[in-house]
């Protein structure tokens, strides 16, 4: 490949050689298959790594790239990342409180299960799926043990997430008893406590490229279908789908909806939150290594 090396990092523009380039990278070393996101998204995220990497110019970067493995972690978490808050759209976190959560838990325990289990995709730093941990310690479901999952493409930022430390931005909708009660000051920030923290679980999980999803019973997966083709969004949507059981819950972003044939899976329970609930539709057919986990 011949990239100029006088090309400078100038707004979002990137040569088409060099973005292949990279998404080969990408592809090979870590697994992540870009082919489904939109090309536009992925370029700017691109973009703005390389001109926060300190590189002279767009050659620069990929000699770097190609033998620096850290470099292509911080790629991965630039692209992966997003930002977030703790019961960011608070609505949303409302009805889940009040009518979402404690209806999947008379559902589990009419159906004679003893667990529960929450899935937050997309997790960057970690703000949403505390933030559910939050409510279930203040929930307390008797009888049941509730499991949450919180999964991102990028190492690093599920190293980040674990660590559970936050920048009082990303605190803004928490009321001060439940920052009291939970958060420990720490220097300019604020330290969330143990026990909250052992509540979730982090994993490096790829919904476009993982064989298997988790069962479930609520999935969150906010802001992240955006990034996706209207074909890529309706093959997830599907494997939501087989990974819920029916009457189990689905929020998405604000920004998204349901795309396709995959809207009889679901039905609209708060339909401005986009909160859905899994219709008893069958499934469509689905690829090998496409189903339930």
């Amino acid at each position: 490949m011949s990239v100029d090396n006088a090309l400078p990092l100038v707004g979002e523009e990137l040569p088409d050689a060099a973005f292949d380039v990279i998404i080969e990278q990408l592809r090979t070393r870590r697994q992540l298959d870009l082919s489904a996101y939109k090309d536009r998204c992925i370029r700017r995220r691109i973009a703005k790594r390389l001109r926060s990497s300190g590189a002279r110019n767009v050659a620069d970067y990929l000699d770097r790239l190609a033998g620096d493995e850290d470099e292509l972690d911080a790629l991965l978490a630039t692209l992966s990342i997003h930002v977030s808050q703790f019961f960011r759209n608070p609505d949303t976190f409302q009805a889940l409180e009040r009518q979402v959560l404690p209806d999947l838990c008379r559902l589990a325990r009419a159906s004679g299960r003893r667990d529960l289990r929450l899935w937050s995709v997309g997790c960057a730093g970690g703000e949403e799926p505390y933030s559910l941990a939050l409510l279930v310690d203040e929930l307390a479901p008797a009888g049941l043990d509730v499991s949450i999952l919180a999964t991102d493409v990028s190492a690093p930022v599920l190293e980040v997430a674990h660590a559970a430390r936050f920048e009082p931005a990303r605190l803004a909708e928490v009321p001060p008893a439940v920052l009291d009660r939970y958060f420990t000051r720490d220097g300019h920030g604020y330290h969330l406590h143990e026990r909250v923290r052992a509540m979730v679980r982090f994993e490096r999980h790829n919904i476009m490229t993982a064989t298997k999803f988790p069962a479930a019973d609520l999935i969150l997966c906010r802001n992240v279908l955006i990034y996706f083709t209207r074909e890529e969004q309706a093959r997830i949507l599907a494997r939501f789908a087989a990974a819920l059981p029916e009457g189990g819950a689905l929020v998405l972003g604000r920004a998204e909806t349901l795309v396709g044939p995959e809207r009889r899976l679901f039905r609209a329970e708060f339909p401005a939150e986009r909160i859905y609930r899994r219709t008893a539709a069958p499934l469509p057919t689905m690829n090998a290594g496409q189903g339930q986990g």
